[in-house]
């Protein structure tokens, strides 16, 4: 078993409120210069889940589950970094009050933290519902490999990950592999434990040639020479794995959301491929 500091790492509570999507403008235009009215980011998504394709739907940067933020920007700040995929999230308020998912994922730019509940948990929730995260995994490390960054994910599903240690490389399973020239929206940003960045679709006979056009939420991939260290940028050499956590996208430089689990400027993570990479194979400890 890959050696950490799981016994020393913080468990502490964050929340945040189901948030209503938001509006300013009717139209959202695509990479042809068309105009559409669609669903979007927010609110309560009933039949958009872990495990379904991220490509097919009539919407743009639809977020699976539920979405959850605060109004004061220091405590959404807080949330949306603390936060991790595959923490325990329990609804404290409403009709569902009691109801127990997990953390699928952080979405940037609209800083939402995106949730999967039972279908019948879903069907008993409402905007401004309060759930609370058991918020576990920013300062996890691994006491063996020091060069890999480790971010944004549970303990507990970071260890069920089959992940391989062989020549002094971690070998982490992925459903595909992402050339640094794909990825979009989100680079430059200041911090990689917090959002997601985009692979850009607007070329779909490329995305169909790596089979990036498969694509689940949840699925694991990896980023080739990517670096998301201290921000999200180029490095030839650098290695990232992520998790899909928002649908495909119409606007220009956008695609499937991806949050940072792992990162290393050096050649320390490499990966195999295993078409069942999604962290709904992997949680299991959510009672």
């Amino acid at each position: 078993m890959i050696r950490t500091n799981f016994e020393r790492t913080v468990l502490q509570s964050v929340q945040g409120k189901i948030h209503h999507p938001v509006n300013a403008t009717p139209f959202r235009v695509d990479v042809n210069g068309k105009a559409h009215v669609l669903p979007a980011t927010g609110g309560i998504t009933y039949n958009v889940k872990v495990g379904d394709p991220v490509y097919g739907w009539s919407g743009d940067h639809v977020e699976p589950g539920v979405s959850i933020r605060n109004e004061d920007k220091n405590e959404n700040g807080a949330l949306m970094i603390f936060a991790c995929i595959g923490n325990e999230a329990r609804v404290v308020t409403g009709d569902a009050k009691g109801a127990k998912g997990f953390v699928i994922g952080k979405h940037g730019g609209i800083d939402h933290v995106l949730i999967q509940f039972k279908e019948e948990d879903l069907e008993k929730m409402s905007v401004d519902d309060k759930i609370l995260i058991k918020a576990w995994g920013q300062g996890l490390k691994l006491l063996d490999y020091p060069d890999v960054e480790v971010m944004n994910v549970d303990p507990r599903l970071f260890l069920n990950i089959p992940i391989r240690e062989e020549d002094g490389k971690l070998k982490v399973p992925v459903v595909a592999e992402v050339p640094a020239y794909l990825m979009g929206s989100g680079i430059g940003a200041a911090t990689a434990f917090s959002g997601d960045y985009d692979i850009m679709t607007e070329d779909m006979e490329e995305i169909k040639r790596l089979g990036l056009d498969k694509l689940k939420f949840g699925d694991l991939v990896l980023l080739r020479d990517c670096d998301n260290t201290y921000g999200r940028g180029y490095l030839k050499g650098a290695v990232s794995i992520g998790v899909v956590i928002h649908s495909d996208c119409i606007k220009m430089g956008h695609g499937p959301g991806i949050t940072t689990i792992l990162t290393c400027k050096y050649d320390k993570i490499e990966g195999y491929m295993d078409e069942n990479a999604n962290i709904i194979n992997y949680i299991d400890y959510i009672k």
